[in-house]
């Protein structure tokens, strides 16, 4: 793969499965949420990264990785946030519990016992907090 970074990629290359893994980390998963958001209803960014996503982790022999309510939450709240007049830079920047600190970001909407959870990692499940 290229050494361009993954906050590059297309949601094309996504789907194609043509990203370097080693460079695919956390920023980079936010990022194509973003990406994804900003190009389709709710339902079909969650739908088609949700898909994308399985096969990559599929694909890099890592499928116990996928952890299906953290990438749905993280596409509720990306959403929600979202504005269209903005870059990727200014979310980013608005946006740094998203980065920084989400783990406490997801402990506002779940217990660690329901997150981590077999059942959260193999399909969406509600919050079990209310956040603040």
């Amino acid at each position: 793969m290229s050494a361009v970074p993954a906050t590059v990629l297309t949601i094309e290359q996504f789907e194609a499965l043509r990203i370097d893994s080693e460079r695919f980390d956390h920023e980079a998963h936010v990022y194509m949420g973003w990406l994804y958001v900003g190009a389709y209803d709710l339902a079909d960014a969650i739908g088609h990264f949700d898909s994308a996503l399985r096969r990559l982790t599929a694909k890099l022999g890592i499928p116990d990785k996928y952890h299906a309510t953290i990438t749905w939450i993280f596409l509720f709240l990306i959403n929600e946030r979202f504005r269209d007049d903005e870059s990727w830079l200014e979310f980013r920047s608005r946006n740094r519990d998203l980065f920084n600190d989400s783990k406490s970001t997801l402990g506002r909407y779940y217990s660690d016992a329901l997150l981590f959870s077999d059942e959260a990692r193999k399909r969406f499940v509600l919050p079990d907090r209310v956040a603040a």
